[in-house]
């Protein structure tokens, strides 16, 4: 047996079936054979038998043959349970992979559209507000001799209130834009 040839797609549906096919044909003996022996042995009177004794050892012994026979239908089976597994688990495992990567990236894309938009809307928003503010502002830049104290070259800065220098945690509106009288 090549058994590099065994975990091909090729090669494991020939194992497999091979050892499907031997299996239902033991299986299929088995059950004739237990069917000559059932048979045999319930004709078969032994001296001393009581009635029913015949059939009662035929069926004993006859169930070990049977058993065999279940046992073989099971294989036979398992075989074809080995290659359904071998196909999911190995050959289409990259397939579904990929297909699980480029699901995520849709979603991932599709949760990030919004936050795009509302990103691009938000700076806009801030671009037109300084530009109106600064009357001239061009490209983040004021106009020589104006001087705005809430503006910087770059809009997008807002100076903090005295004091939230040293603090730690979240921001609120009152970092950025402190009350009257505090300045």
């Amino acid at each position: 047996m090549n058994i590099d040839g065994l975990f091909t797609d090729a090669g494991m549906r020939a194992f497999t079936a091979s050892q499907r096919d031997q299996h239902l044909s033991d299986a299929t003996q088995y059950g004739q054979l237990a069917d000559i022996i059932s048979r045999r042995l319930e004709q078969t009177e032994i001296d001393g038998d009581r009635a029913f004794q015949a059939r009662f050892r035929a069926w004993k012994v006859g169930r070990k043959i049977r058993s065999m026979e279940k046992h073989s239908r099971k294989a036979a089976a398992g075989a074809e349970a080995l290659y359904a597994s071998y196909v999911n688990q190995v050959l289409e495992l990259p397939a579904r992979r990929e297909l699980a990567a480029t699901r995520k990236a849709e979603k991932k894309a599709a949760k990030q559209g919004p936050a795009v938009l509302a990103a691009k809307s938000l700076d806009k928003t801030i671009s037109h507000f300084a530009g109106s503010v600064a009357n001239g502002i061009v490209n983040g830049t004021l106009p020589a001799g104006q001087g705005g104290e809430y503006l910087d070259a770059n809009v997008h800065q807002f100076p903090m209130a005295a004091g939230a220098e040293q603090m730690r945690g979240p921001r609120t509106v009152n970092d950025f834009f402190p009350r009257q009288g505090q300045q």
